[in-house]
């Protein structure tokens, strides 16, 4: 019955996660491709869909998680807690870094979760790895 719940909640949070991707795109490209800039109320809406399903996929999280046996569960908190501690101290060196003019340019700030993503996987593998 495990296996079930945690194929069942894997399967909702993909679901969720191609949602909210699909929704940044709408909200980041809808006004170049789909509307006129000027239009505001529609690119508002469209934040507004991506926030209402980024808390749907914050839900579909917080089941999955619930799903997993204690060892995936501890596994996955680990990396999602090294990723968050990543985010948080890069996140804020950049600030820093940015306010006293230390840095030659600006940085994309799509490159954080990037940064953020290649951490998960690799501090999930060496999880797995390691509780072997």
């Amino acid at each position: 019955m495990q296996a079930h719940n945690e194929i069942k909640a894997s399967a909702r949070l993909a679901l969720w996660t191609l949602a909210w991707a699909a929704t940044v795109a709408l909200a980041k490209f809808g006004p170049q491709l789909l509307w006129d800039p000027p239009q505001r109320v529609a690119s508002w809406a469209a934040v507004a869909v991506n926030l209402a399903v980024g808390i749907g996929w914050i839900v579909a999280f917080t089941r999955f998680l619930r799903a997993l046996d204690e060892l995936q569960r501890k596994i996955m908190q680990d990396a999602l807690a090294v990723t968050l501690g990543v985010g948080w101290i890069l996140g804020f060196a950049y600030v820093v870094t940015d306010d006293a003019s230390l840095v030659a340019r600006d940085v994309d700030i799509a490159v954080l979760p990037a940064l953020m993503g290649v951490v998960f996987v690799v501090a999930f593998v060496v999880g797995k790895i390691r509780y072997r």
